[in-house]
């Protein structure tokens, strides 16, 4: 690659559509997502917010036509140097706004959509929001999403003050939005070991291609936090150990020679503990887990594991270890000289033989989410989905806005045992739930 990296923030808009030396390096976590792009696999999240009326998608597309060049590292399309990817300005014509479909979070084609890496969707009165992982993780995502609909309740004659996730149109981008903050905090003195032991994974029949099986629950904030209490559990807590549970009873109900550990996914946002406005990936993974070969675990026995593991791993010296993991690789000198295919085929092997083998689910939690206060009125509700799984399982994303949370399954099977044994659960523990789903018929939870 023989282009030279500028400082984004130095460049104002006007002249970033001309200049062709502006490009960003790919960060820690985005290196490997382009890497496990294959044909019926693409690593696209999908966010949504439902309003209280219905979307009007001539207004949403000059809302998104004002709002994308604010988000330069979303503006972009992606290219291939010869040791590594990085993404340049794309200043072609779009995205444009579409009607939503029944199966989201396509596969991604990075030549397609006028090389576009983001979607706009809208239906009835929801506004969806779709990404490639490579350009940023759901915070980022959100930071577009609430600045999208700001921008576009503004056009409605609805002006609302940024605030928040809500950002300023006319202002330039903070450098930090642009940084890979990974890099600025990789600097712990020991490389703590990953996660290798094979764990369960759940069997299924594979769905037909592109095919994606949703089933949301809509619960009341309150009720989950008030079951959360009594276990001595946070709300995160309480549904990772709900699914655990739901994952080791669907372990026990399928034929298997020998039992292994469940274990879940979790990405933690690293803005918690390490001060970054990047609007980039800045998250890592955590691995809770029960092991059922030790014996039969209570759910309480689970909760109150589940709890422990993250009060041990959830925090600043930890996750700082682990960030050095991640980076000790790019910094190797020489692995920065190895050709781009040959980075590929090992870390797809890596990926596919232990990496993707490491957890039965994944469950990623955005929390409760905020808005500026002249926005609330017109807002119903916020949905997440982590969208197609790399292998055949669920993942699970869950979100909140005032005293709605939504739990959002995606799975590519077509039985839907574990999320029946999951919200069977919290129905024991007398929340109540409302399932939706974009299947045919609504599966019997």
């Amino acid at each position: 690659m023989a282009k030279n990296q500028t400082t984004p923030n130095k460049i104002s808009k006007q002249n970033s559509k001309n200049r062709k030396d502006v490009w960003y390096k790919l960060d820690l976590s985005a290196i490997v997502y382009p890497t496990l792009q294959r044909r019926d696999f693409s690593s696209v999240y999908r966010l949504s917010v439902v309003l209280k009326e219905a979307v009007d998608p001539e207004l949403l597309q000059k809302a998104l036509d004002m709002t994308l060049p604010r988000f330069p590292t979303y503006k972009v399309a992606i290219r291939k140097g010869l040791f590594w990817r990085y993404l340049e300005p794309n200043n072609r014509p779009g995205p444009f706004v579409k009607e939503d479909i029944k199966n989201p979070c396509m596969p991604m084609h990075f030549k397609g959509n006028n090389r576009y890496l983001i979607r706009i969707y809208y239906y009835g009165n929801r506004i969806a929001f779709e990404a490639h992982h490579c350009l940023g993780d759901g915070t980022g995502g959100m930071c577009l999403l609430q600045t999208l609909t700001a921008v576009y309740l503004g056009l409605l004659g609805h002006p609302i003050q940024p605030e928040g996730f809500v950002l300023d149109i006319n202002q330039n981008p903070d450098p930090e939005e642009l940084e890979d903050a990974y890099m600025r905090y990789a600097h712990a003195q020991v490389c703590p070991p990953r996660p290798a032991e094979t764990t369960y994974r759940v069997r299924g029949t594979k769905e037909p291609f592109y095919t994606l099986n949703i089933i949301d629950g809509i619960l009341s904030v309150k009720e989950v936090m008030t079951v959360a209490r009594r276990y001595n559990a946070s709300i995160t807590e309480y549904l990772n150990a709900a699914l655990l549970y739901a994952l080791l009873q669907k372990q026990s109900s399928d034929f298997h020679l020998r039992l292994r550990p469940v274990r879940i996914a979790l990405p933690v946002n690293l803005r918690r503990f390490f001060p970054s406005k990047t609007l980039r990936n800045f998250i890592t993974m955590v691995y809770p887990f029960v092991d059922p070969r030790l014996g039969e675990y209570s759910f309480e026995e689970i909760v109150e594991h589940v709890h422990n593991y993250m009060r041990y791993h959830i925090n600043e010296k930890m996750l700082r270890g682990d960030i050095t993991t991640n980076a000790a690789t790019q910094r190797n000198p020489l692995i920065r000289v190895v050709p781009l295919f040959i980075k590929d085929f090992v870390v797809r092997t890596f990926y596919t033989k232990v990496q993707d083998k490491n957890s039965s689910a994944g469950l990623t939690n955005m929390g409760a989410l905020h808005v500026p206060k002249d926005m609330k009125p017109y807002i119903e509700r916020f949905d997440i989905y982590m969208g197609q799984p790399f292998s055949s399982r669920t993942n699970c994303a869950i979100i909140s806005f005032e005293d709605i949370l939504t739990i959002n399954f995606a799975s590519s099977i077509v039985e839907a045992d574990v999320e029946r044994y999951f919200f069977r659960k919290l129905v024991q523990d007398g929340i109540h739930v409302k399932i939706e789903s974009n299947r045919d018929a609504d599966p019997v939870i």
